[in-house]
């Protein structure tokens, strides 16, 4: 059976894996009460695990050391209660290779090789090569609906993933050259990025010593 994490959990959670966003956004992410996240985010700050900043006109929510700590914490809880942790563990490394293959993707919408500029930026004249882009990116998709799926049958939170790619996917194909990499939208980049950091935290890896 599925397991709903606690509104405490899910708030916490949503500031880490979006890593600063102001408190609307934290709500929005698991459909959480506005105000009750308010309250959530003002009793964390005061326990020291997250800080409120702004800076450029804009404000957000993001983790501290002892925050990330907790979050953590809470997670290996959460995933050993629910009987998932080979599960998640065997999805993660099927996630693997699928992430190398974003990672490439990413790296040739931004970059198309000239003869005399090896590290010039895609100016997205070439429709042939933003399509080889896309078909990448939808190959990724389609490695992700079953994961989503699998993920999604431990962990309620971990729903949707697969949606918001497409979603992205199908902005890009429709030329909104945005959906693909952007970080102030919700693109394919951004929602892998996301699902990277919900793995990783659930599973307690550090990012850097991924193989």
């Amino acid at each position: 059976m599925t397991h709903d994490s606690a509104p405490d959990l899910l708030v916490l959670h949503a500031v880490r894996i979006t890593g600063f966003a102001d408190t609307p956004v934290i709500a929005r992410r698991y459909g959480l009460d506005a105000a009750e996240t308010k309250e959530t985010l003002y009793d964390a700050e005061a326990r020291g695990w997250v800080q409120h900043s702004a800076f450029a006109g804009t404000g957000g929510w993001s983790l501290t050391e002892r925050g990330r700590t907790e979050n953590e914490r809470l997670l290996a809880a959460e995933l050993a209660g629910a009987g998932g942790g080979g599960e998640v563990r065997n999805v993660y490394r099927e996630f693997l290779p699928l992430n190398a293959l974003l990672q490439r993707a990413c790296t040739d919408w931004q970059i198309r090789p000239t003869d005399g500029d090896r590290l010039a930026g895609n100016d997205h004249s070439d429709p042939s090569w933003d399509a080889r882009v896309l078909d990448d990116l939808a190959v990724v998709g389609r490695g992700l609906l079953p994961l989503s799926d699998r993920l999604g049958r431990v962990l309620a939170r971990f729903r949707g993933y697969d949606a918001r790619f497409a979603s992205a996917l199908a902005r890009a194909r429709a030329g909104e050259v945005a959906w693909v990499d952007r970080t102030d939208v919700d693109s394919c980049h951004r929602v892998w990025f996301e699902l990277h950091e919900d793995l990783i935290a659930t599973l307690g890896i550090d990012r850097h010593a991924e193989p």
